[in-house]
């Protein structure tokens, strides 16, 4: 892909409300995530350099809070209640015990539950429902009590 379009598609995302891009063509591979309604400044610099390395804000926002990350076990779809209609599982504040269901990542049609690791207060969520997701990606903190 062309600087150029990688220009345009920066642009594009920034003015749209999406909140996640992957792209992978010929061995590039292009990720872009906007949250929380800002954009990723600095970003046309960050991908004409390296694709890879742009800005993983989820995991910024895990390392700035004191706690244990639940990070999720494979890519795919985070859910925070278990159907549309439904309350979430947790909220920030909630207190979590140890094997308690925070999420569901969906991932080729089946629901995982991701439990916490132990007992304590949910500080973050570091992602919104709806949201793609990686392995290894950040999707709670827990403070341990």
């Amino acid at each position: 892909m062309e600087f150029e379009n990688l220009l345009r598609l920066v642009e594009c995302v920034s003015n749209s409300g999406l909140d996640s891009f992957y792209y992978e063509q010929n061995g590039t591979k292009i990720r872009l995530k906007k949250s929380r309604g800002t954009a990723l400044k600095g970003a046309p610099a960050a991908i004409a350099a390296e694709p890879e390395q742009l800005p993983k804000s989820s995991a910024s926002i895990a390392s700035s809070v004191k706690g244990m990350p639940v990070k999720s076990p494979l890519v795919g779809v985070f859910y925070a209640a278990p159907s549309e209609d439904a309350e979430p599982f947790v909220s920030v504040g909630s207190r979590v015990k140890k094997g308690q269901t925070l999420g569901i990542v969906e991932a080729m049609k089946l629901m995982n539950e991701i439990e916490s690791d132990c007992d304590g207060v949910v500080t973050e969520i570091c992602v919104q429902n709806g949201d793609t997701v990686e392995y290894g990606q950040p999707l709670f903190v827990v403070s341990a009590e």
